[in-house]
């Protein structure tokens, strides 16, 4: 059983302020409104709904946090909270690129998700889901280029893998690498981004991501594979 399946609500935010002040990890989960973040979410952590995924796109909009341990703190509660329990938090955060949200909504997301990519300190990494049929839309750059000079690890989950012939998908991962790979840091060494093939329908890169994630989290060592993985780009 994975630790992420201890994942359970544990609030929700919709402006920096309101973030919680625990000195915990986090992981950050950011894509298109379309891309598949919320079944993602689902899957990894073996829940039909923890998160919201709806047939309407863009309805995820605030952060929501998920802890990892301590399952049965949350934040609300005025009886004895056991804070200390909670190893890790996953961080829901709203998707981008619906068009049918409101003008002012948008601003509000743009600067909520700004604002924390850069700024929170506790972010440990950025788990980018991405539709492998159309990947890396000009928001998708964007929210890599905003993250890019934190200097932390994404790692580019392509979804519904299982929508393309087995080239296509091979040369949507090549492509994926080649972009992340172009971002170096001051001295010239590439950042530590990191791409995968990934499907919720046939469960394809499921155990790929979890250990990447849990890795990311500070929740499992670094073993021999992931040392082989990403000596290959992976």
């Amino acid at each position: 059983m994975s630790l992420l399946w201890q994942a359970r609500f544990f609030t929700t935010v919709n402006n920096f302020q309101e973030l919680p002040k625990m000195q915990v990890l986090e992981i950050a989960f950011a894509g298109r409104s379309n891309a598949g973040k919320s079944t993602a979410i689902n899957l990894l952590c073996n829940q039909k709904k923890l998160t919201f995924a709806s047939k309407t796109p863009g309805r995820t909009q605030h952060i929501n946090y998920f802890s990892i341990g301590g399952a049965h703190v949350a934040q609300h509660r005025k009886d004895e909270i056991k804070i200390d329990e909670i190893r890790a938090m996953l961080v829901d955060l709203p998707g981008y690129g619906y068009a049918e949200v409101s003008g002012p909504a948008k601003l509000h997301w743009q600067q909520l998700l700004g604002d924390y990519v850069r700024r929170r300190q506790q972010l440990a990494a950025l788990v980018l889901i991405v539709d492998s049929r159309r990947p890396f839309t000009e928001l998708d750059v964007q929210m890599v280029e905003w993250f890019a000079p934190t200097g932390k690890p994404i790692h580019c989950i392509l979804s519904k893998s299982d929508k393309l012939n087995r080239n296509d998908a091979t040369n949507a991962l090549r492509q994926a690498r080649i972009f992340l790979g172009s971002y170096v840091d001051e001295n010239n060494q590439q950042l530590p981004f990191t791409a995968q093939l990934f499907s919720v329908l046939n469960r394809n890169g499921l155990e790929e991501a979890n250990n990447r994630i849990l890795k990311l989290a500070g929740l499992t060592a670094i073993t021999d594979h992931d040392i082989d993985t990403d000596a290959a780009g992976g």
